[in-house]
């Protein structure tokens, strides 16, 4: 049996899937929790042919229920558990999803968005980034990082599982069809041999000693009796979340200092409007860019900071403006105007984005 799955660094040529695969095995993933669905399958397909080797687990459960609860039940043993889904699965995860949230355990779940609404097509969009952040009957106190490639696939499972153990709330790798299905070029790495040290994991129920004398208790509950008891956690938990955000939000700013308009894009569609404002600044356009990485907690402030010069804002996203909503609410106090360019459900080139911009 292999002892690690990567020693140093190797450039490859993969697919989303893949990468996301390698990720969590470099990270030391002891187990996977899932049930088929496109375009999420091959995470499934590629662990259960690697795992073995390594000494890993899997479960394939009988639906996107199971799969979520089964990797509380995981994460609970202390194990670093995680899952996958999409689409109509990510709908199901919901009810354990909100679970998670409510009892601050530290999953991992990677969505490859797929279009919508109900099972639609099994292709692209980036129609599940609202629910995502937000589903499931709580607050969205969640850890969310968009994905615009390969290598940020495989950076950011690492970093999930780090975050998720770390701060203890459910955390996403929000990916999609798209980088799911296509290859390109990475490095893949031991994270140790870069010096990023894995939190360690530990059982939530049944340690070791006598809680409250040879450890500390941990009272795990999702269930209240009365309301102002669900009101004392939920602000408890809304102020840890307020406090943890400025370590964990994350965004990529370009050519924002003179900017006259900013376009604002999240995962692969990111690509699309960078590639965009290098064309229209060699023709002399005052154009910049902002990518929010982490969704939630959204880098609300450095958004501000990116458009205080500009004249107007363009959000570009594969859906009917589910991130531009949530642009808008973070702008609300200013006075520079937010527009749109939906494609929902398909994808979005560089010379669409420019079009758009020399058309207005």
């Amino acid at each position: 049996m292999a002892d690690k799955p990567i020693v140093g660094e190797k450039r490859a040529f993969m697919t989303g899937n893949e990468a996301v695969t390698w990720a969590a095995l470099a990270a030391g993933a002891h187990i996977m929790y899932g049930y088929p669905i496109t375009p999420q399958n091959e995470i499934m397909h590629y662990w259960t042919r690697m795992a073995p080797k390594y000494d890993r687990g899997f479960l394939q459960t009988e639906d996107e229920l199971s799969a979520g609860f089964t990797c509380i039940g995981g994460v609970l043993a202390g194990k670093r558990a995680f899952t996958g889904t999409a689409g109509p699965g990510t709908i199901l995860m919901q009810e354990p999803l909100s679970m998670a949230e409510m009892m601050r355990i530290p999953m991992v779940t990677v969505i490859c968005q797929r279009g919508g609404p109900s099972t639609a097509t099994v292709i692209y969009s980036q129609q599940e980034t609202r629910l995502t952040c937000f589903g499931g009957n709580g607050e969205g106190y969640r850890l969310v990082y968009s994905t615009a490639g390969q290598q940020d696939l495989f950076d950011y499972t690492i970093k999930a599982f780090n975050v998720a153990w770390k701060y203890r709330f459910p955390t996403f790798i929000l990916s999609d069809g798209y980088q799911s299905k296509m290859r390109e070029p990475l490095t893949i790495y031991d994270p140790e041999e870069r010096g990023i040290k894995m939190v360690e994991t530990e059982p939530l129920l049944g340690g070791t000693g006598i809680p409250g004398v040879d450890r500390d208790p941990r009272h795990l509950r999702n269930t209240y009796n009365m309301e102002d008891e669900l009101y004392q956690v939920v602000m408890d938990m809304d102020q840890e979340y307020k406090r943890i955000a400025p370590e964990v939000v994350e965004y990529k700013a370009m050519e924002t200092e003179d900017a006259e308009l900013v376009l604002v894009a999240h995962g692969i569609v990111s690509r699309a409007t960078e590639g965009a404002v290098r064309v229209l600044r060699e023709q002399g356009y005052r154009v910049g860019h902002f990518r929010p990485i982490t969704l939630r907690p959204f880098p609300g402030e450095a958004l501000k900071e990116a458009v205080a010069k500009a004249r107007r804002v363009l959000v570009v996203e594969s859906s009917m403006g589910q991130l531009a909503g949530m642009v808008k609410e973070e702008l609300y106090d200013l006075s520079v105007p937010v527009t749109g360019y939906f494609r929902p459900g398909e994808g979005i080139t560089a010379e669409e984005v420019v079009e758009q911009v020399r058309g207005r």
